[in-house]
């Protein structure tokens, strides 16, 4: 048996967090700073911003046996089957090296119908990593992006220290469940990990699940966290929820330009409209869900001919945003648009299609990043090194 070494999981230890909360069982990594999760008293978001979506620990040391003992809870819907048990991934060097999962933990249980929850409680589990190279290396433990994750403790066979500082550059991205990771089959295949991992850049993802719909505590939190790049998607989750009309968009989507460039005044900042989506092109929210056997899917219950009276849809939205944005660069040349469709749109549809109307499988992300990536880490793009 290893001789083990228990280290405290810090904040130094963490990257992709904004607060670290100490409960019963250890810390809990947040996306979104205390002061902002003060300011929002629904479940479903505090549930979601605590997922660790991009957020993985960090460390640096000689260890070649790695155990990180975690409180998961995952999230159930009522008459489906059960989820699997999320990923833990493991990198030294930046290269993929293991997978664990966790068994036990606590689930949590929608109703889709009533939108009301309860919570299975568990006990912690532990995710196992052996046999790691010899010799000093920097080790990332990536959590799993769609359940929540205390961590309890670390454990190695050699002392760990703090990754060092690579001096990339940090991209700070905030979007939907598309963003966040959903359908994605491990931590880093999400679009933006993939996306990232191509630019040679940092990521903090504070993608909201069901939750990118303009708060202001969220733009805030945007304003406030240093970054060197930032991009924004918008607009899938203002459609499917029917949060707002069109008058109440245009204003909500500068309010929160205007917080994010309070703190960032000339960071590079890219707005991207939404990815093709057939069931909300031109028919409005709000969305649903169903059943369908086995399978959750799901579809659009809004009136088309409500667009006149300024319902949303992704057509309405996209043509919005590119408006809007095109009159404020003028002023803000290091803002830039980019139409969603360019990452997934109609040629796309027939080869890889949403498998539940909404969400793209892995395969699809894979694509979404390499176009995102092509796009904005390319020579002259926003994101190229040196632009703005």
């Amino acid at each position: 048996m290893p001789d083990w070494i228990t280290t405290p999981i810090t904040a130094d230890l963490l990257r992709g967090v904004l607060d670290l909360e100490r409960t019963a069982h250890g810390v809990l990594p947040h996306r979104l700073p205390a002061r902002a999760r003060a300011r929002f008293p629904d479940d479903y978001l505090a549930m979601v911003e605590a997922q660790p979506a991009g957020v993985r620990l960090a460390f640096r040391t000689r260890a070649t046996a790695v155990e990180l003992d975690v409180l998961p809870t995952r999230t159930a819907y009522r008459g489906m089957p059960a989820p699997p048990e999320g990923v833990f991934e493991l990198l030294v060097d930046g290269r993929p090296a293991g997978r664990a999962t966790v068994p036990g933990g606590n689930v949590h249980t929608i109703d889709m119908a009533t939108r009301s929850a309860t919570t299975s409680p568990g006990r912690p589990g532990t995710a196992r990593f052996a046999g790691l190279p010899p010799g000093a290396k920097d080790v990332e433990i990536w959590l799993p992006h769609t359940e929540i994750t205390e961590l309890v403790a670390l454990h190695t066979d050699a002392p760990v220290e703090p990754a060092r500082d690579r001096g990339r550059r940090v991209w700070l991205h905030h979007g939907s469940s598309i963003s966040h990771g959903s359908n994605a089959d491990s931590p880093t295949a999400s679009w933006p990990v993939l996306a990232a991992n191509r630019g040679g850049v940092e990521l903090v993802n504070l993608s909201l699940r069901g939750n990118a719909l303009l708060d202001p505590f969220v733009a805030r939190a945007l304003r406030d966290t240093p970054a060197d790049l930032i991009s924004l998607k918008i607009g899938i989750n203002l459609v499917n929820t029917d949060l707002m009309r069109l008058r109440g968009f245009t204003p909500a989507v500068h309010g929160f330009l205007d917080t994010i460039r309070d703190g960032h005044p000339s960071t590079p900042l890219v707005v991207v409209s939404p990815i093709l989506c057939p069931i909300h092109e031109d028919t409005p929210g709000p969305g649903v869900a169903d059943l369908d056997g086995s399978t959750l899917v799901f579809r659009a219950i809004g009136d088309p001919a409500d667009r006149a009276g300024g319902r949303l849809t992704l057509t309405v939205i996209r043509d919005e945003l590119a408006r809007l944005v095109e009159h404020r660069a003028a002023d803000d040349p290091n803002l830039h648009y980019l139409d969603g469709r360019a990452l997934y749109g109609e040629p796309d549809v027939a080869e890889l299609p949403l498998p539940d109307r909404l969400h793209p499988d892995t395969a699809t992300h894979r694509r979404i990043a390499e176009r995102f990536a092509g796009w904005a880490f390319a020579a002259g793009g926003p994101f190229a090194p040196g632009h703005g």
